[in-house]
């Protein structure tokens, strides 16, 4: 049982009335009825507060929540009183989550319900549980709020934002994806099996001719090619410190797992399979998983991916990738260059070419490259211009050697990476390097 701002303004007025009785006498009979009926008031009010079980709630929640993408929750509250029931609403948001317009205060009749409806927005990924909603509910004269527990316990997860993939999805199905970026590539005979005949069409060339299917039908017959299927997409993230960084509001680490998630969609759909292996801190390792229904294993395996305090090793990655991974795949490293990073990544990366093609595929950080775009106008501007120079040279000078290698590179914002990286296995594909 609380008080409200209605019971503390009239007991200042009966203090002052107080104050007024000890200067002036004829107050003090004033005050002690006015004591008396304050009393009383108050007494009688608080038998008015609903009881336990009288007001009631249900909570209803979206299957899953995206990362920093807002989703509508609602709680609807009733109660079984004969009178009009002030309400004060809070949900029980788990701390990873954000919520706007709560707390939330409503007048129910008798025999009605509010339905209370707010957005929440997660800023971390994983599995959550909403705690019972908080409901005061207000005495028959508004001088007392008892508390109510309703609703009950609610689990959720946060997943990666995975609307890039939907877009894909759906500009897939209309033939237009290209308006996003990913850019169908020709493929070539080394990477194409055949699929079926059908009719020449402008633009064929002569070499897929079938010339005695063409000399049976008296017309012109084109062999159709497909891409090889069946290879596998060994993804695998850097869990360490360095991804912690925030770039536009995520960490670069969530950056990542966007384009994991774009990437492992147009290879199941490819008919590719797609595993997981991550290293910086995190053992944890999804076997190559096969067809579209796949997605769903990939987004629960993926979900709940943490960065850890610990460096990042990619001696141990190559280890763990060709322990773990015998058959010969296209391995994908994500991570954030840094210019140290020279000999170990060097050593790691031809370890694991005796077996697989591997791609690194590396982070901008755009922060750093809009200071290096600023006006400068005084020395420490023009210190921190050379400092981000060198650091970028360097930068360059490792990407560099990794192509010297032979190892497939994409350096990209955290924003394009998810296109770019989809662009570069769709160009591993149409070469046939797999």
């Amino acid at each position: 049982m609380r008080p409200t701002s209605l019971l503390l303004k009239l007991l200042i007025a009966w203090l002052v009335l107080a104050v007024a009785a000890s200067v002036w006498e004829k107050f003090a009979i004033l005050w002690q009825i006015a004591g008396g009926a304050l009393l009383l008031l108050l007494i009688v009010d608080a038998l008015t507060l609903p009881r336990r079980g009288r007001i009631t709630g249900t909570r209803s929640l979206p299957g899953r929540f995206a990362l920093g993408v807002g989703s509508q929750v609602t709680l609807t509250v009733a109660h079984s009183l004969r009178r009009t029931v002030d309400l004060e609403v809070f949900d029980g948001i788990p701390t990873a989550a954000e919520a706007e317009g709560l707390p939330y205060r409503v007048k129910v009749p008798p025999g009605e319900f509010a339905a209370v409806s707010y957005e929440a927005r997660f800023i971390r990924r994983g599995q959550y549980h909403f705690s019972a909603a908080h409901v005061l509910a207000g005495s028959l004269f508004g001088l007392w709020r008892g508390i109510h527990f309703v609703a009950g316990e609610s689990q959720t997860r946060a997943y990666p934002n995975y609307e890039p993939v939907v877009r894909f999805a759906m500009l897939a199905m209309a033939n237009r994806v290209g308006t996003m970026g990913i850019v169908k590539r020709r493929r070539m005979g080394a990477s194409l099996d055949f699929h079926q005949l059908r009719d020449y069409q402008d633009g064929d060339v002569l070499s897929r001719i079938d010339w005695k299917a063409t000399s049976r039908r008296s017309s012109l017959v084109s062999r159709d090619f497909e891409e090889t299927r069946n290879q596998t997409i060994l993804l695998v993230p850097d869990c360490g410190r360095r991804m912690r960084a925030l770039d536009g509001g995520l960490s670069q680490f969530d950056h990542c797992l966007n384009a994991m998630l774009l990437i492992a969609f147009i290879a199941l759909r490819q008919g590719d399979e797609v595993g997981v292996v991550g290293f910086g801190g995190v053992q944890r390792w999804l076997p190559p998983v096969k067809g579209a229904h796949s997605m769903p294993k990939l987004l629960n395996h993926l979900y709940n991916y943490e960065t850890s305090g610990e460096p990042s090793d990619f001696i141990e990655a190559a280890e763990r990738v060709m322990t773990l991974q015998r058959r010969r795949a296209l391995v994908i490293l994500l991570t954030n260059l840094r210019s140290e990073d020279g000999a170990t990544l060097a050593a790691s990366v031809s370890a694991m070419q005796r077996r697989h093609l591997v791609l690194t595929a590396t982070l901008r950080e755009q922060e750093l490259e809009n200071r290096a775009a600023a006006p400068i106008d005084h020395l420490h501007g023009a210190l921190e211009y050379g400092a981000l120079t060198h650091y970028f040279g360097e930068r360059r000078q490792l990407l560099e050697s990794l192509r010297a290698r032979r190892v497939l590179t994409v350096d990209e914002s955290a924003q394009m990476l998810p296109v770019a990286l989809a662009n570069k296995y769709l160009d591993v594909k149409a070469g046939g390097l797999l």
